[in-house]
């Protein structure tokens, strides 16, 4: 089996697999009725926290690429980025549906009047733009330069989901803090310097 079949009919299935887990679990929870005594805030929350799980799996491509110089991961930076973004929407959507039964007038209050929800829905439109302009067509049509300029919004969105998360639960807790620290690592990991860049030197020694 060559690569190219390998990421096709094993690597790229498992990702998907794995991508829709934690929705078949929550299809599992409420086909059996097990959704705590707030099913409205259990499932926007779950909803979210794994939003923000996507988001930071799709951040952590390019640290990998760069810390193991295997290109291929970044074949399934696309995928795991549109599984985020579904996962936004579909945080967005229990919002709106479960929590507030489409009342437009009081969700447009909520966004207005709350710092954190205001935050998060910043995050969802940086990510709508993202996932609508992810395509090979639109990059021609943007060209490269401004469509990874767009695309590095994606920083942003972390940043405004994070605070959004910290925001949301009130008091003093662990959880929002350990998300922050994991942002930081991921931000502050494209510092580091790639090692492929060292292959060709290495690889120049060994034949002389």
């Amino acid at each position: 089996m060559t690569p190219d079949q390998r990421l096709r009919w094993i690597a790229k299935p498992a990702v998907w697999l794995l991508a829709l887990g934690p929705l078949a679990w929550l299809a599992w929870r409420v086909f059996n009725q097990d959704l705590t005594a707030n099913p409205a805030e259990f499932m926007n929350r779950y909803l979210g926290e794994w939003a923000l799980r996507m988001l930071f799996v799709a951040l952590a491509v390019t640290p990998l690429r760069r810390l193991t110089g295997q290109v291929e991961v970044m074949r399934f930076r696309r995928l795991v980025g549109l599984f985020a973004f579904f996962y936004v929407a579909l945080h967005v959507s229990s919002y709106v549906v479960v929590d507030q039964f489409f009342d437009w007038p009081a969700i447009w209050a909520d966004i207005v009047k709350r710092l954190y929800i205001s935050l998060g829905m910043g995050a969802l439109v940086i990510l709508a733009a993202m996932t609508a302009t992810s395509t090979a067509g639109m990059i021609k049509r943007l060209g490269r330069r401004k469509w990874s300029r767009l695309h590095k919004g994606v920083y942003g969105a972390a940043v405004l989901a994070v605070i959004h998360f910290f925001m949301m639960r009130k008091g003093f807790q662990i959880e929002p803090l350990v998300y922050a620290g994991i942002l930081a690592m991921l931000l502050g990991a494209r510092l580091l310097p790639k090692r492929r860049s060292k292959r060709p030197a290495r690889n120049q020694a060994s034949s002389t």
